[in-house]
C-alpha cells in the first residue's frame, strides 16, 4: 500500500508533499510530542498528529516517513507545507479524529 492507497481509502487532503504519494506505507504512528515521534516513528511510517508546524516536517524528512496526517481539522502552518513540498513529504490533513483515524489505518491492515 502506498500514500496515495491511503488518501484515496480515508478520504484524506493532500495539502503538500504531492511527489511523495508514491511511498510505500509499513505502518503507522500516533504522538504530538516532537522526541516521541522521533524515537518511535519508523521509516514508511504514517504519523498522526494535531501539530502542523514547520518542525513536524523536520522529524517526518529525518525519519524517512512516509507521511504526516494532520488529524481533527488542525491547521498547518504555509511555512510547514512550503517546506514539505520541497522535502516531497506528504502533509495530509482530516476532521477524523486521532482515534478514530487510528482505527481506520489498521482496519486498512496498517500494523505498528
Amino acid at each position: 500500500m502506498n500514500v496515495a492507497d491511503v488518501v484515496r481509502a480515508l478520504e484524506l487532503t493532500v495539502a503538500a508533499g504531492e511527489a511523495g504519494l508514491d511511498a510505500t506505507v509499513g505502518g503507522g504512528y500516533a504522538a504530538d510530542l516532537l522526541s516521541c515521534a522521533m524515537a518511535g516513528a519508523r521509516a514508511g511510517d504514517v504519523w498522526i498528529t494535531l501539530q502542523g508546524h514547520l518542525n513536524v516536517v523536520a522529524v517526518a524528512d529525518l525519519n524517512d516517513l512516509a507521511a504526516v496526517i494532520v488529524a481533527e481539522g488542525k491547521p498547518v502552518a504555509p511555512d510547514a507545507l512550503a517546506k514539505a513540498g520541497e522535502k516531497g513529504v506528504p502533509i495530509l490533513t482530516t476532521p477524523l479524529t486521532v482515534f478514530a483515524l487510528a482505527g481506520r489505518l489498521w482496519e486498512l491492515g496498517l500494523r505498528a
